[in-house]
C-alpha cells in the first residue's frame, strides 16, 4: 500500500466520508471491509455498495423533504388502494396515470364520485409517484386555497401568490364542491387555472358534477369559464359505488347507506339545475 499502513489508510476513508457527509457509507464502512476479508465481495463491488447505500439514503431524505413541500395530509399509494371494491373504476386507466405523462402533457385529471369512493385516495398516491419522480407537487383542498388566494389578495400579493403556485408541476385540488365557496372565490380560483392553463398538470377531486359547478362556485359565468380550460386537455374519471372508507364494516351498515342513497338526500329542486348529490365529507372524499 505504497509504505501507508492499511489502518491509517481506513481512518483516512473514514476522514474523507465524514467531509464528503457520507453519513450511510461511514456507517456501512467496516461491515463491508469485512466482506472483502472473507472474499464475499472485490473492492469493485464494496465501493458499488457503498455509493448505493449512499444514493439510496440520499433519495428517501429528497422523497420525505419533497412530500412535506407538497403538503400531502397522509401518504396513500396505489398498492394500498382495493380496487376490487371499486369496479366502476379501471385500475388500468390509474395505473397509466402513475406513469406520469399527464404531467408532461400539462393536462387535468378530474376524479369525480359520491363522498368517500377514494377520490382523494387515488389523487395523493398519484402525487406521491410524482414527488418519487422528482415533480413538484402541491395539495390543497379547495376551501384552504381560495382562503389562501384571499389572504394574498387583501395584502396585494395575489400575484406572488399565484406565480407561487403555477411553479409546481403537479397542483392537486381537493374537495371541489364540499364547502361553500366564498364571495369571489370563483373568481380567484379562475386566475389561478388560467395561470396554469396548458402550462401545469392539475388533480381535481369533486363530489359534484361539472353541471352543478355553477352552483358550488356561485357564479355560472366564471365557472363556465373555468370548465372551458380545465376540460380542454383532460382526463375525466368518474368513481361509482359504496363508499370506501366502509368497506370493513359493510354488514353493519344499512343497504341504502352502503349503496350511497344515504348520502344524496332529497333537495328542493332548482329550475335549470340538477339536485345536489351528496354531503360534504371533507376527511375522507
Amino acid at each position: 500500500m505504497n509504505g501507508i499502513a492499511p489502518a491509517t489508510r481506513i481512518d483516512s476513508i473514514r476522514r474523507s466520508l465524514v467531509s464528503l457527509k457520507m453519513p450511510r457509507a461511514l456507517e456501512i464502512l467496516d461491515a463491508t471491509l469485512r466482506r472483502i476479508e472473507q472474499g464475499q465481495i472485490d473492492g469493485i463491488e464494496a465501493l458499488d455498495e457503498l455509493l448505493g447505500e449512499e444514493l439510496s439514503l440520499r433519495e428517501n431524505r429528497r422523497i420525505k423533504a419533497a412530500l412535506r413541500m407538497a403538503r400531502l395530509p397522509v401518504v396513500k399509494t396505489l398498492a394500498g388502494y382495493d380496487f376490487s371494491f371499486q369496479p366502476s373504476l379501471d385500475r388500468n386507466r390509474i395505473l397509466a396515470l402513475a406513469g406520469l405523462d399527464f404531467i408532461d402533457r400539462a393536462e387535468v385529471v378530474h376524479l369525480l364520485g359520491p363522498p368517500g369512493t377514494g377520490k382523494s385516495h387515488i389523487a395523493t398516491a398519484l402525487a406521491v409517484e410524482a414527488v418519487r419522480a422528482g415533480k413538484a407537487v402541491y395539495f390543497i383542498p379547495l376551501a384552504d386555497l381560495i382562503a389562501q388566494l384571499a389572504k394574498a389578495e387583501r395584502e396585494g400579493t395575489l400575484r406572488e401568490k399565484i406565480r407561487f403556485l403555477t411553479r409546481a408541476s403537479l397542483l392537486v385540488v381537493d374537495e371541489i364542491g364540499y364547502l361553500p365557496v366564498t364571495p369571489g372565490g370563483a373568481n380567484l380560483f379562475f386566475q389561478l387555472v388560467n395561470a396554469r392553463y396548458e402550462k401545469g398538470a392539475m388533480i381535481l377531486t369533486s363530489n359534484r358534477g361539472f353541471a352543478e359547478w355553477g352552483e358550488v362556485f356561485g357564479d355560472p359565468v366564471v365557472a363556465t369559464a373555468l370548465l372551458d380550460r380545465l376540460l380542454h386537455h383532460a382526463v375525466v374519471i368518474q368513481i361509482e359505488g359504496s363508499s370506501y372508507r366502509m368497506r370493513e364494516h359493510a354488514a353493519l351498515v344499512p343497504e341504502n347507506v352502503r349503496n350511497g342513497t344515504a348520502f344524496n338526500p332529497p333537495q328542493q329542486k332548482r329550475r335549470g339545475r340538477p339536485p345536489r348529490k351528496g354531503n360534504p365529507d371533507p376527511e375522507y372524499g
